[in-house]
């Protein structure tokens, strides 16, 4: 009976455990924020953010929603503010700019149709055709512009 028991239990706890997935995604929304400023200061201190580091960023990010929202009246009202003020995550329809003040500067920018298809992976084919520009951000979060307008979100991180 006791092997009986052992068997079932490694066979319970063998199915708790969890291996690490993919991630491969084609989204409306992207990242947040707060998830750059987190991986910024982790890859620069090793640490997550103090309150202090938080407490500063939320005033510069809520300053620069601010005075965008002030330059552009038509997108003060528009119905899907709150992503951009409230949320502070990149949404399809928002411009380069307000990507700008909400991730910051991206990794790597391409207009090369070949590197932006690499990019989109198994979304190509709903990408192609309108992208101009992709701007690669950390987490493998990938945005696609055409003009000024982001209008496709793809994530793409392997299992470690």
């Amino acid at each position: 009976m006791t092997v009986l028991a052992l068997v079932v239990n490694a066979v319970a706890l063998g199915g708790c455990i969890t291996r690490p997935q993919t991630i491969e995604q084609r989204a409306t929304t992207g990242p947040t924020s707060e998830q750059m400023l987190n991986i910024k200061v982790m890859t620069a201190a090793g640490r997550e953010p103090t309150f202090e580091e938080k407490r500063q960023w939320e005033a510069q990010v809520e300053e620069k929603i601010s005075g965008y929202l002030r330059q552009h009246p038509d997108k003060a009202n528009a119905l899907d503010v709150s992503q951009f003020r409230f949320y502070r995550q990149a949404a399809v329809g928002m411009d380069k700019e307000q990507i700008m003040i909400l991730l910051g500067p991206p990794v790597r920018v391409t207009g090369d149709q070949g590197q932006m298809e690499k990019i989109a992976r198994g979304y190509w084919a709903a990408v192609r055709g309108n992208a101009t520009e992709a701007w690669v951000y950390p987490l493998g979060w990938n945005l696609f512009f055409a003009g000024q307008n982001l209008i496709d979100i793809t994530q793409y991180m392997p299992a470690q």
